[in-house]
């Protein structure tokens, strides 16, 4: 129920039983444009290790974006990141 459906039904008014059609939004992406590179790397099998130097960090700093990718996703795994990183492989094409 929207809000205005919501006061509608509140003060006793007309209610249309008629929804108007809502355009359907494409998922938001949740990763920043880094994080989303890390996950493709992390889909290729590269280490924490490699990953800091391929984007000439610490592996500590490499370790944070994982860590980010896995909360914001509500993963536990590499392995989840990488399932989904292969499935939004385009996004990542489209994003970087």
């Amino acid at each position: 129920m929207t809000s205005t459906e919501a006061v509608n039904y509140a003060t006793g008014r007309e209610v249309s039983s008629k929804r108007p059609a809502i355009a359907v939004a494409k998922e938001p992406m949740p990763l920043t444009r880094r994080e989303l590179e890390v996950a493709v790397l992390v889909a290729e099998g590269l280490s924490n290790k490699q990953i800091a130097a391929k984007f000439v960090v610490s592996e500590r700093t490499a370790e944070y974006h994982i860590l980010n990718v896995l909360n914001k996703l509500g993963f536990n795994s590499r392995a989840q990141i990488a399932s989904w990183a292969t499935e939004h492989r385009p996004l990542a094409a489209k994003k970087t």
